[in-house]
C-alpha cells in the first residue's frame, strides 16, 4: 500500500492509513467494520473512482494485509504520531498526510466525519492513538509505585511490644544454620529433625521460660506465647512440637497438678528430659471432650488407678509425640470412685521407658502421613488395663482422700469440668498467634513478588507490577489489614488471659475460642489468596506457600473446631444477656430502652443511612457504632429465637440446634467488634504520626471490608442504603489503591528473618 502510485500522487489518502491499520490488527475484518468503512469511503466526494477502488481494496476480507505490510504500517504511523500530540487516529492520519506532502482543503472538511466513524466502530480515540506513540504513555496505573511513609523499624516495634528481646532473640537462634530447611517428605529424617530442633530450642531455655523459677523457668508467659508466634516463622511442624511438649503437656501438669506433681515433672519437660503427650481426643469424641470413654478407675486396696480403653472409638487420636517420642502423657479419662463416675479427670501415665520401649498395657499405632504437619508423630494410643499410682491424679481439682473416698472444693461436676478445660485456655492462644505469623509469611512473599514481578500494560509502554492492578489490591490489601488487626487484637486476649481474674474466666474463654476461630479461617483464606496470587510459582514447594497451607488447614480444627467454637461464644454471650436483664431493675431496663431508642434516632434516621461523604465513611466511630449495632442486633434476635423455639415446647436442644447458623453469627458479630475496637485503640495509642496514619488506614480497610462483606445484612435492616453501600465499595478500592504502595514495607515491618522466608520469589533463598 505504502508504494502505491495512488499514495503518492494524493498523500491525503495517507489519513486513511491508521484506521486501516487498527481495524485489520486483530486479523479480523468483521462485516459490520466494513460496512462501515465502506460508507466512510462511499461518502468522500473528492475522491476519485480510482482511489475509491484502491481504497476499497484495502479491506477485503478475502485479501488480508500481510504480516509484512501490516508491520510497515505500523512503522509509518508511529513516525507520525512522535510528531504530533493528537490524541485521536484522525490527527495521526493527518500529520501522516503532511509527511508525505499536504492535506486537501476537501478532506479537512471531513474531519469530523472522520472522527465520528472512530467512535461508531467502537475506537477510544485517545486510547487507540496512544498505541503509536513512543514514550508518551503517560498512565496512572504505571505512576504506582512502592513507597515508604513511615518508619518500617518503628513499626516493628509497634508490633513486637514488651517482647521486643526476647523475639530478636528467637529470629537471631532460627537464623543458624543448624535450622536450615530440609525436604520433609523423608517422613522419619523429618520428625527426627523437628526433634532436634525442639532440643535446640529447650537449650535456649525456651520450653521451660513459662514454669516457676523455683523449677527452673521464669515464670514468664507472655515471653513464651511471643516465643511460639515468632517460631511461626519457621517450620510449623516444629511449632506444634514444641506447643505440645511444653505448652500442652507441661502446662497441663503446671495448671492442673499440684506441688507434688511440679517438683517431680516440670523441670525435664521444660528442658525436653521427659517428653511427653497430651492425650484428650478420641476417636469418637472429638469436640466433646466431656463424654470421653477412656475410665480412670481408683483401686484403694492398692492406691493405684486403673487406666482402660473399654473399645476401640475409645483410643486416643491424633495425640502428638505419641508415635514415636513420647515417654508419658496426661490422658483425660472419667474417674470412677466407689463405682461412681465423678466426670472427667487428668491422669499421668507412662508411655515408654527411657530406651523408647512402649510399656505393658500401652498399644500406640502412627497415624502416618498427614495433609500437613509431617514433622509431629501423631499416634493412636490403648490402654489396656494400666495401672499407675494414685499420686499420678493431677489433683489440683479433684483429689482422693486417705480413706479412698472423692474429694473437690468444687461440689458441680460440671463447673469443676469447665474450670479444668479454662486452665489449658493458654493453648487456644498459641494456635492463632501460629496462624498469624503463618498469614504474615503468605502476604510477605506474595505481596513482595507481586511487587516485582510484571505483567501487561498500556500498548507500546512498559510492563506494570500486577500489585497495581485493583484486583490484585482487593485480593491482598483486605487480607494484609485483617493480620495488623488480628495483631493488636490477639495481644489484648494474651493480656487479658495472663492477668485473668476468676469472675472474668467465662469471657476469656469466650473471647479466646472466637479469636481462635476468626484468626485461623483467616489464615486458611489468607493463604490460599496468596497463593493464586503468585500464579504457578506459588504452586512451587520452594516457595513455602504450599506448606503454610497444608501446616495451618488442621488449625481451623486444633484446639477445637472453629464452628463449635463459634457457638460456645454464643452461648457465652447469651448468657451475659440473660444476667444482663436478670439483675437489671426497673430503671436499669428503661435505660436500655431508651439506649435502643437513641440508637434508631441517630444512627438509623435518613440522612445518616445514606450518608456518601468520605468523612463520615472514614470515621472510626461510624464503624464502631456499625459492628456495634450488628452484633447488639444479631444477638438479641437470636436471644427471642431460642426463647420462641422453648416457649413453643421445643427442647432446648433442638432449640439450639435449629439456631446453629445463627448462634455462629453471634460469635462472628461479637469478635469483629473486639477485633476493630482493638485496632482502633492501637491507632490512637500510637505515638508515630507517620505509623499511625498508614495503622489508621488499614484500621478503616478492616472495618469497610466487614461492612462491605455484610452489607445485605445491613441493607435488609434498614442500617444503610444502597447509596451507602455503594460508597463503601467505593472507598474500599480507593483504600486498596493507597495502602498498595505502602504494602511492601508493611511486610517488611513483619521482620521476618530471610532464612525462615526462604521463597526465591520474596527475593531469598
Amino acid at each position: 500500500m505504502l508504494r502505491s502510485p495512488h499514495l503518492q500522487s494524493n498523500p491525503s489518502l495517507f489519513a486513511f492509513l491508521p484506521l486501516f491499520y487498527t481495524v485489520w490488527s486483530d486479523a479480523v475484518l468483521t462485516p459490520s467494520e466494513v460496512s462501515t468503512i465502506e460508507g466512510l469511503i462511499d461518502n468522500q466526494h473528492w475522491l476519485s473512482d480510482d482511489e475509491r477502488n484502491f481504497l476499497h481494496s484495502q479491506i477485503n476480507p478475502l485479501q488480508p494485509p500481510s504480516v509484512e505490510d501490516l508491520m510497515e504500517w505500523k512503522e509509518e504511523i508511529k513516525k507520525a504520531a512522535d510528531q504530533t500530540d493528537g490524541k485521536s487516529l484522525v490527527d495521526i492520519g493527518f500529520q501522516l498526510a503532511h509527511m508525505h506532502g499536504a492535506v486537501s482543503a476537501e478532506l479537512l472538511k471531513e474531519r469530523k466525519a472522520l472522527g465520528n466513524i472512530e467512535a461508531t466502530l467502537g475506537f477510544i480515540s485517545h486510547e487507540a492513538a496512544y498505541n503509536f506513540q513512543s514514550g508518551k504513555r503517560d498512565s496512572v496505573t504505571q505512576q504506582l509505585t512502592t513507597h515508604q511513609t513511615f518508619d518500617v523499624e518503628a513499626m516493628t516495634k509497634i508490633l513486637d511490644g514488651k517482647n521486643t528481646e526476647i523475639i530478636r532473640k528467637v529470629k537471631t537462634v532460627l537464623d543458624d544454620p543448624e535450622f536450615r530447611y530440609i525436604d520433609p517428605g523423608n517422613l522419619p529424617l523429618y520428625r527426627a529433625k523437628v526433634l532436634q530442633w525442639t532440643h535446640l530450642l529447650a537449650d535456649q531455655g525456651f520450653g521451660i521460660i513459662a514454669y516457676p523459677k523455683e523449677y527452673g523457668g521464669q515464670n514468664d508467659m507472655d515471653s513464651y506465647f511471643a516465643i511460639m508466634e515468632t517460631l511461626s516463622y519457621h517450620d510449623l511442624s516444629l511449632v506444634v512440637k514444641f506447643g505440645v511438649q511444653f505448652g500442652l503437656w507441661g502446662m497441663s501438669v503446671y495448671f492442673l497438678g499440684t506441688e507434688k506433681h511440679h517438683k517431680k515433672y516440670l523441670k525435664d519437660i521444660g528442658t525436653l528430659q521427659l517428653p511427653g503427650c497430651f492425650a484428650m481426643t478420641e476417636i469418637h469424641h472429638g469436640s466433646n471432650v466431656k463424654g470421653v470413654e477412656t475410665t480412670a478407675t481408683y483401686n484403694h486396696p492398692t492406691k493405684t488407678i486403673t487406666v482402660h480403653t473399654p473399645h476401640k472409638n475409645a483410643r486416643k487420636e491424633f495425640i502428638g509425640n505419641a508415635a514415636l517420642h513420647g515417654q508419658t502423657a496426661t490422658v483425660f479419662a472419667k474417674l470412677i470412685v466407689e463405682g461412681k463416675d465423678y466426670g472427667v479427670c487428668a491422669v499421668i501415665v507412662p508411655l515408654r521407658d527411657k530406651k523408647g520401649n512402649t510399656l505393658s498395657g500401652i498399644t500406640i499405632e502412627d497415624c502416618g502421613r498427614k495433609m500437613g504437619l509431617n514433622g509431629v508423630d501423631n499416634g493412636k494410643i490403648e490402654f489396656t488395663q494400666v495401672s499407675v499410682p494414685v499420686e499420678n491424679l493431677l489433683d489440683k481439682y479433684m483429689q482422693i482422700t486417705e480413706d479412698g473416698k472423692f474429694a473437690s472444693t468444687i461440689a458441680s461436676d460440671n463447673r469443676r469440668f469447665f474450670t479444668m478445660l479454662g486452665t489449658l485456655v493458654g493453648g487456644r492462644i498459641g494456635i492463632p498467634r501460629a496462624g498469624l505469623s503463618a498469614s504474615k509469611s503468605g502476604l510477605a512473599i506474595a505481596i513482595t513478588y507481586a511487587d516485582q514481578r510484571k505483567q501487561f500494560g498500556p500498548e507500546g509502554a512498559p510492563e506494570v507490577p500486577i500489585l497495581n492492578y485493583r484486583t490484585h489490591q482487593r485480593r491482598l490489601m483486605p487480607y494484609l489489614a485483617n493480620v495488623y488487626a488480628l495483631h493488636f487484637s490477639l495481644q489484648y486476649l494474651t493480656t487479658r488471659f495472663l492477668n485473668r481474674k476468676e469472675n472474668e474466666m467465662q469471657e476469656i474463654e469466650a473471647l479466646a475460642a472466637g479469636l481462635k476461630a476468626f484468626a485461623t479461617w483467616n489464615a486458611t483464606a489468607t493463604l490460599q489468596e496468596c497463593r493464586e496470587c503468585c500464579g504457578g510459582k506459588g504452586y512451587m514447594s520452594e516457595n513455602r506457600i504450599d506448606a503454610l497451607k497444608n501446616d495451618t488447614d488442621i488449625f481451623t480444627t486444633f484446639e477445637g473446631d472453629n464452628t463449635v467454637l463459634m457457638q460456645l461464644v454464643a452461648k457465652s454471650r447469651l448468657t451475659e444477656f440473660k444476667q444482663e436483664f436478670a439483675h437489671m431493675n426497673l430503671l436499669g431496663i428503661l435505660n436500655y430502652v431508651t439506649d435502643q431508642a437513641k440508637t434508631s434516632i441517630t444512627e438509623l434516621n435518613p440522612i445518616i443511612i445514606r450518608n456518601t461523604e468520605d468523612a463520615h465513611l472514614l470515621d472510626p466511630e461510624f464503624h464502631r457504632d456499625a459492628f456495634r449495632y450488628r452484633e447488639r442486633n444479631i444477638l438479641t434476635s437470636a436471644a427471642k429465637r431460642l426463647k420462641r423455639h422453648i416457649d413453643d415446647g421445643m427442647d432446648s436442644f433442638d432449640a439450639f440446634n435449629v439456631s446453629q447458623h445463627h448462634l455462629v453469627q453471634v460469635g462472628f458479630a461479637y469478635i469483629e467488634r473486639i477485633v476493630l475496637e482493638k485496632f482502633i485503640e492501637q491507632v490512637n495509642n500510637t505515638a508515630d504520626k507517620n505509623c499511625q496514619a498508614i495503622l489508621k488506614k488499614l484500621c478503616a480497610l478492616f472495618a469497610l471490608n466487614q461492612l462491605d462483606k455484610n452489607k445485605g445484612w445491613y441493607l435488609e435492616q434498614g442500617y444503610m442504603e444502597g447509596v451507602k453501600t455503594k460508597a463503601i465499595r467505593k472507598m474500599l478500592n480507593q483504600l486498596c489503591w493507597e495502602v498498595r504502595q505502602d504494602a511492601v514495607p508493611l511486610v517488611r515491618a513483619f521482620a521476618i528473618p530471610d532464612s525462615c522466608l526462604a521463597a526465591p520469589i520474596a527475593g531469598v533463598n
